[in-house]
């Protein structure tokens, strides 16, 4: 969820990446599963005129109601409890009190901590209706998050996750951003490995049963360079292209891959009162 601004591609070739049993999985079930409720909940919240504040204060109370906690408050600094990023905000995005608007499309990311295991998982959003070209990118984006996930598998590498990604979103003439990614979690936050969301040679680790990872596309409509705002947080698409994100946590298991936070209500990419 929330990244260095860098990545730390040197830290991570000295670091093993753990490797968890059992008792790890059935904690990130539970994690991951009550991920997946809050953001379903705030599929009916999403509508012009409501702000992010108001959503954030609904996953904080969801969080506290359910014996969790949302784990980006205060981390390092971090002021809110979920992020939302707005049309051309790539991640990171601070909720506030501005409303939403008619045609915006939100990414919200949410992780909670339960029992000590961490869930990670962002959906993207419609604000009523959304010009075509972002509902495009929205589809496209989730569909590379799903063939990333399909691409995890035990003998294979972060590599072949990568390739998955960045193959499909640059034959629909999209890019991939390249300034964050995904990482390992479990009882910590961020943990190795990194997973790039393309190709990169010089990284490269073998995926064995056990792995604990996000995956977390970001695609953008234009170039796929980036910046930080004052803030120190919100990443912004540099052209002010749209950009959009999914995510899920995973683990990969002695024949595949197990995703933890899948929607109990089949809502997993927009618009979603089609699939509720």
């Amino acid at each position: 969820m929330i990244h260095d601004d860098t990545i730390q591609l040197e830290g991570q070739r000295r670091g093993e990446a753990p490797v968890y049993g059992p008792e790890a999985f059935e904690g990130m079930r539970r994690a991951g599963r009550l991920t997946a409720e809050a953001l379903d909940l705030l599929v009916e919240h999403v509508r012009p005129g409501v702000t992010t504040d108001f959503l954030d204060r609904l996953v904080f109370d969801f969080a506290m109601s359910h014996g969790a906690y949302p784990a980006p408050l205060l981390y390092r600094g971090y002021p809110k409890s979920i992020c939302t990023s707005i049309n051309h905000v790539v991640c990171h995005g601070i909720p506030n009190d501005k409303p939403l608007r008619e045609g915006d499309v939100l990414n919200i990311d949410v992780t909670l901590i339960v029992d000590g295991w961490h869930g990670d998982s962002s959906r993207m959003f419609f604000v009523g209706e959304v010009p075509r070209r972002a509902a495009r990118l929205c589809d496209i984006t989730y569909e590379a998050l799903m063939r990333g996930v399909a691409a995890v598998r035990p003998g294979g590498n972060t590599n072949d996750i990568g390739a998955a990604i960045q193959s499909y979103a640059e034959s629909e003439r999209c890019s991939v951003v390249r300034d964050f990614c995904g990482h390992g979690l479990g009882r910590v936050f961020h943990d190795a490995p990194t997973i790039l969301h393309y190709v990169e040679p010089s990284y490269n680790v073998p995926l064995k049963p056990g792995m604990l990872f996000t995956i977390e596309p970001m695609i953008n409509l234009g170039r796929p360079h980036v910046k930080v705002l004052s803030d120190g947080w919100t990443a912004v698409t540099r052209d002010r292209s749209l950009s959009a994100q999914f995510e899920h946590t995973v683990g990969v298991t002695e024949t595949g891959v197990e995703i933890f936070t899948l929607s109990p209500k089949g809502y997993h990419k927009p618009p979603y009162h089609a699939a509720g």
